[in-house]
């Protein structure tokens, strides 16, 4: 299935392409970085962008400038920042190397997000509708491949975490429910709290239902 859908300037700007990487993150906790140019020859059928272990499968794809922060989160409520310097640029056919240590074979990598933004901050949300925004600077820069910090207090009342978005005042929130239900949610009525809380209830759900998936969205003005 598709993972992501990613919008590219000009893949004739030669300077464009060898500025710019394709960072890829397994559920499994690899990341790979490979230089746009590699991508600028597309064929009919597709061309490989990762090798993907047994087991493992492509998660999450998003294009930096090489000098961004990458943060990617874990089922557990965990998540590990680190510069992008910290991986280096390898063919489209490589595996990839290490980004997260998972805990347990109940965790997994849930999302990752490319910090490109001084004013943005760090949302994240559980499966039973729990969730917050926390500074960005809360999040010590470490080495990729380490267990990370906690990044939301996960408990039987909030579920383990599902999404994580870097987000602005200027972002509203979809959220889906495995039960079909969606809610529009703006970023600047989410209070700033620590990485370590369980954050506020976002959406009520009822026992069965889970949160299915977060989508960010440019705000929109409601119609007079």
């Amino acid at each position: 299935r598709v993972r992501t859908v990613l919008n590219v300037r000009n893949l004739d700007d030669e300077e464009y392409l060898q500025n710019n990487f394709v960072i890829l993150c397994t559920e499994k906790g690899i990341i790979k970085k490979t230089s746009l140019e590699a991508y600028s020859r597309p064929r009919t059928n597709g061309i490989t962008a990762i090798t993907i272990h047994e087991g493992d499968r492509l998660l999450n794809a998003a294009i930096t400038n090489g000098k961004d922060q990458i943060i990617i989160a874990k089922r557990s409520g965990k998540a590990v920042h680190f510069n992008e310097a910290d991986v280096r640029p390898m063919g489209r056919t490589a595996a990839g190397v290490r980004g997260v240590t998972l805990e347990g074979d109940n965790d997994a990598v849930i999302g990752m997000v490319c910090i490109n933004r001084a004013d943005a901050n760090l949302l994240v949300v559980s499966e039973k509708g729990y969730g917050k925004r926390s500074l960005i600077d809360d999040y010590r820069i470490t080495h990729r491949g380490g267990k990370g910090v906690k990044t939301i207090n996960v408990t039987d009342k909030t579920g383990m975490l599902v999404a994580i978005k870097q987000v602005t005042d200027q972002d509203e929130l979809m959220i889906f429910n495995k039960s079909g239900i969606s809610i529009r949610i703006r970023v600047d009525e989410l209070r700033v709290m620590g990485r370590a809380t369980q954050g506020v209830r976002l959406i009520k759900l009822n026992d069965e239902d889970e949160i299915s998936s977060v989508e960010k969205i440019e705000k929109m003005e409601d119609a007079s």
